[in-house]
């Protein structure tokens, strides 16, 4: 009957444990066997944690842009739900708006309206009885959608009727604003107002596209 041969455990755990002694570090060649093949799993190890650390790293950044993406578009779409519920409201809100601008356009008179305007100022003052020192009308002052005619006006009267005439330049159809307004009084009694009335009236097509014009070459330079 055939028998088992005995392993001697400790002859084995000496001659493994051998292998560990007296190693070279700086020439990991000459090592034996078995070191040498614990030093390459070691290795293999250090570089696969390293490689999923990147990895991670990088899908942990990857997930932090898609929770903020997610975010956004949960504010756009609740951003575009309101504006959709509301959408008759803003539609009304722009007819509302459309209409005012409208009635604000047509007290801003044409080109050729201009003269009857400043007829009007000027008979404002004689209803009131006011002698005009000055009635001068500056430069036109073109801006992007209206231009602007400043006059020069300088009227004495009394106080009443100075004071009247400013209410009737309120009260016109078409806006007139009175700007850097000085009231002088003098010896008989009576006032003499100094101010600059300022009318205002729309472009016509050719200045509207002059101004279109002069807009896309300041934006080019």
């Amino acid at each position: 009957m055939a028998t088992t041969p005995k392993v001697d455990m400790a002859a084995m755990k000496n001659a493994l444990t051998s292998q560990f002694k007296g190693l070279n570090p700086n020439d990991p060649s000459s090592w034996p066997v078995l070191p040498r093949a614990a030093l390459c799993l070691f290795l293999m190890a250090m570089i696969v944690a390293a490689l999923w650390f990147v990895w991670l790293s990088g899908s942990d950044a990857e997930l932090e842009a898609e929770h903020a993406k997610e975010e956004q578009l949960r504010a756009d779409f609740q951003k575009k739900l309101a504006q959709a519920v509301n959408l008759d409201a803003l539609k009304k809100q722009r007819e509302q708006v459309q209409q005012y601008v409208t009635q604000l356009e047509k007290q801003l008179p044409s080109k050729a309206e201009m003269d009857a305007l400043l007829s009007d100022i000027n008979q404002a003052g004689l209803g009131r009885s006011l002698n005009f020192e000055l009635f001068r009308p500056g430069s036109v002052g073109v801006k992007e959608y209206y231009a602007e005619l400043p006059i020069a006006l300088r009227v004495t009267g009394r106080f009443h009727d100075v004071g009247a005439f400013a209410a009737d330049i309120a009260n016109l159809s078409r806006i007139v604003t009175l700007n850097n307004l000085s009231v002088t009084p003098t010896k008989d009694g009576t006032l003499i107002m100094d101010a600059t009335a300022k009318t205002f009236r729309y472009l016509d097509q050719d200045e509207v596209n002059a101004q279109a014009n002069t807009g896309k070459k300041g934006k080019k330079k």
